[in-house]
């Protein structure tokens, strides 16, 4: 009989331990000025138990409230109003803004957009930059048309057949160029966000795949989407496989 009340009796505890958590969960936000950009540290939120904390350097706090609960927040001694906890929408973004001008080290930022090239523009504009280099043709004999209508052969040209070293420094900065703007095409095609995205590989093993499995320009020049993603998770199924046998031989 004994046995019997002290389970009862872990039971009620149990049951009403379990109904008072259940009832509890965090209410978080942030703290702003009345300009509602910059964060106000240091305000003090308290719920009706008497339980608070104090927002960090970005406005932000957390405190663990009861469903009847009501919060107010208390800064430089001036407290606002009570809040019902049951009349907030989302518990997880409670945002409220103090009827003062709070000039702190951080604020919000307004919008900003951000304006990025395509890969397409910035190749336009390279070959726009360098015409000359990209258009270079080794010099050989040609004809030029004088202003009395004469025809003859182009002098300059004859001149620049003899000249080896600017020919050499002039075609190998064009081969440079070509190599630069395929290394970029691959970068673009085989970028890390989709890679990322089709692999779920990160951090350090995303980077190693990037380096082990980057195609070369001709393949990432002339597959289709298709192709190209299947030889992603091709090549993934193959590195994860090679980290598994790595890792147990360990």
């Amino acid at each position: 009989m004994r046995l019997f009340t002290k389970i009862f009796l872990l039971l009620v505890f149990f049951i009403v331990t379990a109904n008072s958590l259940i009832a509890q969960f965090v209410l978080s936000g942030t703290v702003y000025d009345s300009t509602k950009i910059n964060f106000v540290p240091n305000v003090k939120v308290t719920n009706t138990k008497g339980s608070f904390t104090v927002t960090d350097s970005m406005g932000r706090y957390s405190l663990t409230v009861a469903e009847k609960d009501s919060v107010t927040f208390t800064f430089r001694n001036k407290s606002t109003q009570k809040f019902a906890v049951q009349t907030v929408a989302d518990p997880s973004r409670f945002d409220i803004s103090l009827r003062i001008n709070y000039k702190g080290k951080y604020s919000t930022m307004k919008e900003v957009v951000v304006f990025t090239k395509s890969y397409k523009e910035d190749s336009i504009e390279n070959r726009e930059t360098y015409a000359s280099i990209y258009n270079y043709q080794k010099p050989g004999i040609k004809t030029s048309v004088s202003p009395t209508g004469g025809v003859g052969a182009d002098v300059n040209e004859l001149i620049n057949i003899f000249r080896f070293k600017r020919n050499k420094r002039l075609k190998t900065f064009q081969i440079r160029l070509e190599q630069q703007e395929q290394e970029k095409y691959i970068t673009y095609r085989f970028n890390k966000v989709l890679v990322k995205r089709l692999t779920h590989l990160e951090g350090e093993q995303l980077d190693m795949f990037l380096i082990r499995y980057r195609p070369d320009y001709e393949f990432a020049s002339l597959a289709d989407e298709v192709t190209f993603n299947q030889y992603i998770l091709n090549a993934s199924y193959k590195f994860k496989i090679e980290m598994l046998q790595k890792d147990a031989s360990k």
